[in-house]
């Protein structure tokens, strides 16, 4: 075998120390930047979860609304509502008994924070009226009641809400 035979077959026996070093870069780079994102992703899952929880708080205050409140409960928008016991991923969901504003507050393994839910009339969040005080008597609305989500620095609020504590980065859109 001559000479030139011979370095094309070496050539083509493998890769070279500088060409796994730079393969070896390149898989540490996007584990870099994967690992993090995929984090994010399953926590913002994981606040869906509590979102979806907080369905049954949203009904029960849709009822009470609808039912008005005659006989001026101090309890309110809150009458009758028991919370769900707390979960992986939930910590508690509470009901503010005068605006109905729901608190979902999720645990360390959800991001550790909480989101806001107020009920609201009107077209858009920001110039949306309240609804009536829950502890005082009220007859039921004829308009139909819409929802705004908040997250940490949320805006466009329904008057009288605060926004929740939970980081933005792992809220659903409608929450920020």
């Amino acid at each position: 075998m001559n000479q030139k035979a011979w370095n094309m077959k070496m050539r083509n026996n493998g890769f070279t120390l500088i060409e796994l070093m730079i393969v070896v870069a390149i898989i540490g780079i996007l584990a870099a930047v994967a690992v993090p994102t995929y984090q994010d992703y399953t926590t913002r899952s994981r606040v869906s979860e509590a979102l979806s929880a907080a369905s049954v708080a949203k009904s029960h205050v849709a009822e009470f609304l609808s039912s008005g409140n005659p006989n001026s409960t101090d309890s309110g928008y809150r009458t009758g509502y028991n919370a769900p016991t707390a979960s992986r991923n939930v910590s508690q969901i509470t009901i503010d008994p005068e605006t109905g504003m729901i608190t979902v507050t999720t645990t360390a393994n959800a991001g550790g924070g909480s989101l806001t839910l107020m009920p609201y009339f009107g077209s858009a969040p920001g110039t949306g009226t309240a609804l009536p005080d829950g502890r005082t008597a009220f007859s039921p609305p004829f308009d139909s009641i819409k929802w705004r989500c908040a997250a940490q620095n949320a805006v466009n609020l329904v008057p009288g809400q605060t926004a929740g504590d939970l980081p933005a980065r792992f809220a659903p859109p409608d929450c920020k």
